[in-house]
């Protein structure tokens, strides 16, 4: 991966003050690309890239041109299929002038037009600049996996890998987007393309946008698509699908550890990692090198599992254990590089796992993420097949007992769990039919942070989240089965806008580090959403398809094993247990001055949360989220308002 920024103004300045402004630029996404830079600057246009060399390290330097220098692109990425893509379009008569899989880009672009990105298997964003046409087209991976941020300032637009590239060009500081805030504090991410800054928008996964003074277009060439009749899925034998899922997968891991540097692998202890890693062992020739992260407290700690498939393997190994002190210690500087509220700690361990794989000369590493999302992986799906059950008969005094037993791990007093599955899963029985049914429950324990609003912020509020997010869903959902609508915002909220964001792309590249993710190969996930829901989760038995077809590789007992979340300490990281009080840091945060002077909680019902978390009483998954993300909004004001700095300032 890499960090690419540009400027397109059709009122140019002096091409030095434009260099300036692009080297500002380059210097706040030094960490995505610390190896070299690259500018190009013409009559409208600049652009800068920052680079992590991991393809063509002799010869792949960008900004990359065609061979009259008429099309230049900055791109930050990879595209997997690169080699397949370059051979046809030699033989098409283009004359290619380096190894990179940047220069296909360019080359598919004059053969293909804006639908080259169809032709694409990979993770990216691309900045593409048309110079005879004054055009440029900007363009994001189909699932989300690589950031890219843009905004208008009048006649001019500023792009980046990320919005803190922008920011020292922003005369005033940003405004916070409170809309946007409203929609993370229900959803875990605003709604894309939403972001927490005022006039500040992410390009949508999956979607184009193109520049010229005519204006500004975007267009959608990829989305998550699932059966709307019966007769849409895949009627092949379980054993059939099972062998072209594994032929599909292997092939996925192949094409990414294509790479002029050793790859690694993350190794959690769970089934997808153990699959990834297992599949490079077998059909790859390369060095098995793997990372893993461990915790103090042992309800959080897999280590156990790690240390199976590592005797199994025989892998190199090398873990790092986490701390309440770690996290505190990473917190802001985690924020820092999500530039986004969190409402669990989970990304600050993998931002120090990041570190690890960073001192040990490791610039890549492949991780079993989007597993749950493509095959039907996580309790939610588990949640909404029990709910549409208990709804059939919501009066029933036995059905919503079987959600008891979905947490194990679930710390509930006792005679507590009937009452506590009523009340929480409870919610929405009335209406099923409801796209987004499956995710009340969940949205209820988020959303337990907007009681915290301050009067000020609530009476700014003017859109429904929950309606924003609705009007945003493709209009054929309500025709989908229920276990894909579920999957379909799973994919589109949590993942995209959390998940690969603020804990993966932003925690991988924190210390230049590039992820890469088989199982979203968007191969894998076309032909798992064509698959029967029963193949996915067989009763209550998930990612039973992916199961089958990998458990060849994997030992029984991860096979066997219960979905364990992952999960880091949050509340306990920032009191000090000694004295009861929080840390300095957050106690400063969370002060009575501070809380007014940002002015998005009402001081003193968080100074009531305080004192509980203090006490050690605010356990609940309630208290832990509405804790962070309060703490972590604090943060971010801190931050990137409070402590603007603009280039013309300085």
């Amino acid at each position: 991966m890499c960090g690419i920024a540009g400027i397109l103004d059709w009122k140019p300045a002096a091409q030095p003050e434009v260099r300036a402004q692009l080297a500002v630029m380059a210097a706040q996404l030094h960490h995505r690309g610390p190896d070299s830079q690259g500018f190009y600057i013409d009559e409208a246009i600049g652009l800068a890239h920052t680079r992590l060399s991991i393809i063509d390290l002799e010869s792949g330097a960008q900004p990359i041109h065609n061979e009259d220098n008429s099309v230049w692109v900055v791109f930050n990425g990879e595209i997997f299929n690169y080699i397949e893509l370059r051979h046809q379009l030699q033989q098409q008569g283009h004359q290619f002038s380096t190894r990179s899989d940047t220069e296909v880009i360019v080359h598919l672009y004059e053969q293909h037009g804006d639908d080259f990105v169809n032709l694409l298997n990979g993770q990216f964003a691309i900045a593409l600049w048309d110079q005879p046409r004054q055009r440029l087209l900007l363009a994001r991976d189909r699932v989300g996996i690589v950031p890219l941020f843009y905004c208008t300032q009048g006649e001019r637009l500023l792009f980046a890998s990320e919005i803190k590239a922008m920011l020292p060009l922003f005369r005033e500081s940003p405004r916070p987007n409170l809309a946007a805030l409203d929609q993370l504090l229900t959803f875990w991410a605003p709604v894309s393309p939403n972001t927490l800054f005022e006039g500040v928008l992410e390009l949508t996964p999956g979607t184009t946008l193109v520049v010229d003074q005519s204006g500004q277009r975007v267009h959608r060439y990829w989305d998550w698509q699932f059966p709307q009749h019966a007769d849409d899925y895949r009627a092949d034998s379980e054993q059939a699908l099972a062998r072209e899922l594994r032929e599909l997968l292997i092939d996925a891991t192949r094409l990414r550890l294509r790479a002029d540097v050793p790859v690694g692998a993350y190794l959690s202890g769970g089934l997808d990692s153990s699959v990834l890693v297992s599949l490079i062992h077998t059909h790859s020739d390369t060095r098995l090198r793997t990372f893993s992260i461990g915790f103090e407290d042992e309800s959080l700690d897999e280590s156990q599992y790690q240390e199976l498939l590592i005797e199994r393997i025989g892998a190199d190994h090398s873990s790092i254990r986490c701390t309440n002190g770690d996290i505190a210690q990473h917190f802001e500087d985690t924020i820092w590089h999500t530039e986004c509220p969190i409402l669990r700690n989970a990304p600050v361990p993998m931002k120090i796992l990041s570190g690890l794989v960073h001192q040990q000369q490791y610039k890549v590493v492949l991780t079993g993420e989007g597993a749950d999302e493509v095959f039907g992986g996580y309790d939610i799906f588990k949640e909404a097949k029990l709910r549409q059950f208990w709804a059939q008969q919501p009066d029933s005094s036995w059905r919503h007992r079987l959600l008891e037993r979905l947490y194990p791990w679930l710390d509930l007093p006792r005679g507590q769990a009937p009452a506590y599955v009523r009340d929480f899963y409870g919610q929405g029985l009335d209406r099923p039919e409801l796209a987004w049914f499956s995710h009340l429950p969940r949205w209820d324990t988020t959303a337990r942070a907007k009681l915290f609003y301050s009067g000020g912020l609530a009476e700014q509020l003017r859109d429904d989240a929950v309606e924003t997010l609705a009007a945003s869903l493709p209009s054929a959902i309500n025709r989908w089965h229920g276990f894909n609508r579920a999957q379909y915002l799973e994919a589109k909220t949590l993942m995209a806008g959390y998940l690969l964001c603020s804990q993966g792309d932003r925690m991988l590249m924190a210390n230049s580090v590039e992820g890469r993710f088989p199982f979203l190969d968007h191969r894998v996930i076309e032909f798992a959403n064509r698959l029967p829901p029963r193949l996915k989760m067989k009763v209550l038995n998930e990612k039973y398809l992916l199961k089958q077809a990998m458990k060849q590789y994997v030992p029984p007992a991860i096979v066997a094993r219960h979905k364990q979340p992952y999960r880091a300490p949050d509340i306990p990281a920032f009191i000090d247990a000694e004295r009861n009080q929080p840390l300095p840091f957050a106690a400063e945060l969370l002060s009575e001055q501070a809380l007014r002077r940002f002015g998005y909680f009402d001081d003193r019902k968080v100074a009531l949360l305080l004192k509980k978390a203090c006490r050690g009483s605010a356990t609940s998954f309630k208290d832990n989220q509405t804790f962070v993300g309060i703490l972590a909004t604090q943060s971010w004001h801190r931050q990137f308002v409070e402590n603007h700095t603009s280039l013309h300032q300085l």
